[in-house]
């Protein structure tokens, strides 16, 4: 077994590997850009090295950068992780040639399999079911536009070199083709290197079921079941679970034994994952293979009890599969949730941020969580939005869900917004909990999914001022309690003593007046008045008594901002000075402004452009994805004021428009 190696990677995956490594009894040497400086996989490692500036093409995906940290420490071999360079075959052929092990497959199954076009040519013979499509050599417009209408729309656009959602695009309209094709290639560009696309049949109400598979260097290949990935947003999956429902036996062994014989025909070795799409006859479809551990793992580990890093680390080292096909049985039902830092109700944009709360659920045998973060981790432009995977196991999917629902309303996050309230709408539907799913799930239940906006109740927005009234007394406790300067109880002469708290809530300032009495407060609100008084425990646990009935919240505070969970749910809002506030507001309506921090990557009109309402107007990319701007209305295109290339902050204004009268 190797005595060191290094991990080609960063956050939640680079965290899993290391620990598994460790307790095995082999040391781990770790990677890190500038802005993964104090990540906690750089201090979980024996050893870490700077690998250059933050943009991962500067720092994860610089070969020979990792090479050489690799070959100063003598390293055994290199675990890749999941992304960056997991499917690289040049990166994996730079380890051969340094004499350093690739903990992977060979540079020939990389190169055959990552490209999603030669992987078809090569399994059409074997007789491979395929989705129809094209995924030829001519990527020239005129010929894609050819191919498309050939194949018939719907048509999904895929990154011949991907995975993972990036440059996957559906196109129902022929009119949309020219700009999504276009954006597709950037995507596919940016993320893999190549931009090559290529086109298939997109399938209603497919569901999206992979299987793992294992080899290794003797021969021996199996699998270890399967799992649904069905549900997804944006071509990528937020929900992973094993084993897939409503699978009869039958179609279960038809689809292990059609996913080993895929992985026999190119001689694979270590652990990989054969991807079906199976329509709603239970016709499954090869759709692509991917070459390294997948983010989803977990599940298969909670229902077979393996460790599949020990499992790829063994394998590695020449060992024998520690298991036989007949020796492998799976129990009872494993789900999993990505936990993303990203806003569900503004199109799922990457939040950036740092977290300055985190609470994880109470780890079990039933719940484990996979992360990369911690409290003050900062999430940034550069990287995947991941915070972490959340898995929960039973004796049944039922009681799976049930462990999964109690530990998603324990998880506190504050500083991003986060997908987690929209999880835990996705696990409540019925739809869900019947079985019924499938790849445009979220789509379609759109509306019963996001978490719209709705009024505080009195309730909670006392809740908030019981809160800052408590900030406000420890502070006067922390200071000079007997100085009149330093008292917060609003006293005034010969009547209750009184102040107002101004919130904002959703671009609505709510006011809020409050009379102090000895041991209580009023807070005044239009249509009642609640008479209330609380306790602050360690900062943010707040024991509030309103109309007598006891109710405990967590909220957490920072700068001017507050943020409350309450029985599973999270509200937020601000504490602030309305004028300034309101003026803020005022000046920033009607603006084209960067939803968040991004690059340009596209600028598709110029100054003096007349444009319609929904006309693209200026790409951003942000964490691998991009998010284009519209006009709001039919107008001209004033001036630009950024170029493809330039980096931009939150809120700025890209360029100027004047909506046609």
């Amino acid at each position: 077994m190797f005595k060191k190696i290094l991990i080609a990677n960063r956050g939640e995956i680079a965290c899993r590997v290391i620990r598994t490594a460790k307790s095995m009894g082999i040391q781990c040497v770790a990677i890190y850009s500038e802005a993964d400086t104090h990540a906690p996989h750089v201090a979980l490692a024996d050893e870490a090295f700077c690998v250059g500036p933050a943009p991962a093409q500067d720092s994860y995906l610089n070969i020979k950068k990792i090479i050489e940290i690799a070959k100063q420490n003598q390293v055994e071999a290199i675990h890749p992780g999941y992304g960056f360079l997991s499917e690289n075959s040049a990166f994996a052929e730079a380890c051969h040639q340094a004499k350093i092990i690739f903990i992977g497959p060979s540079v020939k199954a990389i190169q055959l399999m990552g490209s999603k076009s030669e992987a078809k040519k090569h399994l059409e013979p074997l007789g491979i079911p395929l989705t129809p499509g094209y995924h030829g050599d001519d990527q020239s417009l005129t010929h894609l536009k050819k191919m498309a209408t050939k194949i018939g729309y719907p048509i999904l656009i895929k990154a011949a070199a991907g995975g993972g959602g990036k440059g996957m695009k559906v196109v129902s309209d022929p009119k949309q083709l020219d700009e999504t094709l276009a954006s597709a290639k950037r995507e596919a560009l940016s993320s893999f290197g190549d931009d090559k696309i290529l086109l298939e049949k997109y399938l209603h109400h497919p569901r999206h079921i992979e299987i793992q598979v294992f080899a290794d260097q003797h021969g021996n290949t199996i699998h270890l079941f399967e799992r649904d990935c069905s549900i997804q947003r944006r071509h990528q999956k937020i929900i992973e679970e094993a084993t897939a429902p409503k699978l009869s036996t039958q179609l279960r062994e038809k689809m292990g034994k059609t996913a080993v014989k895929i992985a026999q025909s190119i001689h694979y070795v270590g652990a990989g994952t054969i991807e079906f799409l199976l329509d709603e006859k239970n016709h499954f479809y090869f759709m692509e293979m991917n070459t390294r551990l997948q983010v989803e793992h977990p599940v298969t580990e909670m229902i077979t009890g393996l460790d599949l890093v020990e499992w790829q680390l063994k394998v590695a080292a020449g060992e024998p599969l520690p298991s036989s096909q007949k020796q492998i049985k799976h129990h009872g039902h494993a789900i999993e949730v990505r936990i993303y830092a990203e806003d569900p109700q503004n199109h799922f944009l990457p939040s950036i941020g740092k977290i300055y709360h985190l609470k994880l659920p109470e780890l079990s045998p039933h719940i484990r969580v996979d992360s990369g973060v911690t409290n003050n981790s900062e999430i940034s432009m550069y990287y995947d939005p991941m915070i972490a995977k959340l898995i929960a196991y039973g004796d049944t999917r039922e009681t799976a869900i049930q462990y999964l629902q109690q530990a998603l309303r324990e998880y506190q996050i504050a500083g991003v917004k986060t997908n987690i309230s929209f999880l835990q709408n996705i696990i409540a539907l019925p739809a869900f909990m019947n079985e019924h799913i499938y790849t445009n799930f979220i789509e379609e239940n759109q509306e019963d999914l996001l978490p719209w906006t709705t009024p505080l109740s009195n309730t909670l927005l006392a809740l908030f001022v019981l809160y800052v009234l408590c900030q406000q007394s420890q502070r006067k406790t922390k200071t000079d309690a007997l100085s009149p300067w330093n008292s917060h109880n609003a006293w005034r002469l010969n009547l209750p003593g009184t102040q107002k708290l101004h919130f904002i809530y959703h671009d609505k300032i709510i006011s809020i007046p409050i009379e102090h009495h000895d041991e209580t407060f009023t807070i005044i609100f239009p249509n009642e008045k609640i008479t209330a008084t609380a306790i602050l425990h360690q900062e943010h646990e707040l024991e509030a008594y309103i109309h007598q009935e006891k109710i405990t919240a967590t909220i957490v505070s920072h700068k001017n901002s507050l943020t409350l969970f309450m029985q599973g749910e999270q509200f937020e809002i601000k504490l602030e000075d309305p004028e300034s506030e309101y003026d803020r507001l005022t000046e920033s309506k009607g603006h084209l402004s960067a939803p968040m921090p991004g690059t340009v990557v596209a600028v598709m009109k110029k100054a003096g452009d007349s444009v319609e309402a929904g006309d693209g107007l200026v790409v951003i990319e942000a964490m691998k994805m991009e998010h284009t701007i519209r006009a709001p209305a039919a107008g001209i295109v004033k001036e630009i004021l950024y170029n493809v290339g330039d980096r931009v902050q939150e809120g700025c204004e890209l360029l100027a428009f004047e909506a046609s009268v």
